[in-house]
């Protein structure tokens, strides 16, 4: 009896992790259907994002697909940062770890900025770097 209570939480985490495991890759099932639209896409426990032409989408990603979907003109951008712990860091020289990760975009006609989260600085400058570059070429254009 005493056996197979010390051997009852193994059995539970056991099944925890098996349950976690099942809902992620659901999560991930549901974001490559999600993503087959978009011309470059990205994964995130905390939101995904995807890039049409000049449109950005991101949302919350869940089992039964993406939820809290918000989109955005680059058009309508006037600048993109990347923030840190609430501080604005340069792309070209991030820091390597961080707590609390976003791109920010300002937009030309709202003061207050949007903001994407993200859970690693080398992914969030990546995406802050095209991301830039895609701005960029729509103001020449």
């Amino acid at each position: 009896m005493e056996r197979g209570l010390l051997w009852l939480p193994l059995l539970i985490v056991f099944f925890w992790l098996a349950w976690s495991g099942w809902n992620e890759y659901n999560k991930v099932e549901a974001y490559r259907e999600w993503a087959k639209g978009f011309e470059k896409a990205k994964y995130d426990i905390y939101a995904i994002m995807g890039l049409k032409g000049t449109e950005l989408t991101w949302g919350k990603p869940t089992r039964t697909g993406p939820t809290d979907l918000q989109t955005l003109s680059l058009e309508d951008v006037q600048s993109i940062w990347l923030v840190v712990d609430n501080h604005s860091v340069d792309l070209d020289s991030p820091p390597e770890t961080g707590k609390e990760i976003e791109l920010e975009f300002q937009l030309k006609q709202e003061a207050t900025p949007i903001r994407v989260p993200f859970t690693e600085v080398p992914l969030a400058a990546q995406w802050g770097k095209f991301l830039h570059q895609q701005l960029e070429k729509v103001e020449t254009s």
